[in-house]
């Protein structure tokens, strides 16, 4: 196992886990979990989903380890340290309790804790590898965690507060504000998922969330449509514009279209009245799981306006911006070229 490695990519290596291990875990909940509820609300498989969520930590921490190349045991050990550092685990009357998804941002903190010991360890324990890995990572790292894990909190629910509070001042402007980062988050190595989980974004706030990623999908997609064909292009909403991270780090520019498709479809959220929870933001149109869960929390339900404001709102919308904002700066305002948006897979 190579020990030498920049901090840049430490870093993108603890992102890009965190951000795999916290979709993986969050899909099936965000899809599923209100419309069990609506359809069978004593069914089993809602104890299912929550136990998902809150197997987060976990699978963060073996994703991360995977990326760095770790052994299983290794990853493995990285996961159990995560998972406990992260908040999930707790103890209530001497009784073991699985307690929703823990802190995202303390789970990658004990995450990347945890690589570094292994890191500065490296190969030297060879056959008691299995041993002494598992303990110590979990026994001093996971507590290294657990022990800053109430001020990790303390830090993120403030941020969450200021966020609830600007968007009960300022709806509309912080709808587009919100709509523009996460625009611009979901093609970083940052996880938009795990953002919104970290401060708690809901209502209109996670509504706002899901249209910028809707705009960073589709105005990427229709950028790009005759240079990279059509089936990498539908990949950008049917999956995740994150594809096109490389584009954006090359090429700041090309975000410009995007961020102004971004920007009106935040106003969206604030007009209409657009809702989502904080573990179904961050998805957007992927997985549905930006409209369903909309139409699972506004009044009215699948109703009939409800479910057009909805198209509208999440792919009209989105969509029709993308070619506006495509002939502006291509054509009237040239800034970009459809060159620009080539992937290279």
């Amino acid at each position: 196992m190579e020990n030498k490695m920049t901090g840049k990519q430490f870093a993108m290596n603890i992102l890009n886990g965190l951000a795999l291990g916290t979709v993986i875990v969050l899909i099936p909940g965000a899809l599923l979990t209100e419309l069990v509820r609506a359809i069978a609300p004593g069914s089993p498989l809602l104890g299912v989903l929550a136990m998902s969520n809150s197997m987060l930590g976990l699978v963060s921490g073996v994703m991360i380890g995977l990326n760095f190349k770790f052994n299983p045991i290794q990853a493995a050990s990285i996961g159990l340290a995560a998972m406990y550092g992260g908040g999930a685990v707790q103890f209530v009357g001497g009784a073991l309790t699985l307690n929703g998804t823990g802190d995202v941002i303390n789970v990658g903190l004990t995450s990347a804790l945890a690589a570094f010991v292994i890191l500065l360890i490296g190969n030297k324990l060879k056959s008691y590898t299995i041993i002494v890995i598992p303990t110590l990572i979990l026994a001093l790292v996971g507590s290294i965690g657990h022990w800053i894990l109430p001020y990790v909190k303390g830090i993120t629910v403030l941020i969450g507060q200021g966020v609830a509070s600007l968007l009960t001042l300022q709806p509309i402007i912080m709808c587009i504000l919100i709509a523009i980062v996460f625009s611009i988050l979901i093609v970083s190595p940052i996880t938009t998922v795990g953002i919104a989980l970290a401060v708690g974004l809901s209502g209109i706030g996670s509504g706002a969330g899901n249209l910028g990623i809707c705009a960073c999908g589709f105005g990427l997609a229709i950028m790009g449509w005759n240079v990279n064909g059509s089936g990498t292009a539908l990949a950008h909403f049917i999956g995740s514009p994150k594809m096109s991270m490389p584009i954006v780090v090359k090429n700041p520019k090309t975000m410009i279209p995007i961020i102004c498709n971004a920007a009106v479809c935040g106003m969206m959220a604030a007009l209409f009245n657009i809702q989502g929870t904080p573990m179904s933001a961050g998805f957007g149109f992927s997985g549905l799981v930006g409209p369903i869960n909309h139409l699972n929390l506004v009044s009215g339900g699948f109703s009939l306006i409800n479910l057009l404001i909805t198209f509208v709102a999440f792919v009209v919308v989105p969509v029709s911006l993308g070619f506006v904002f495509k002939y502006v700066f291509t054509q009237a305002v040239p800034l970009v070229t459809e060159e620009d948006y080539r992937l290279e897979l």
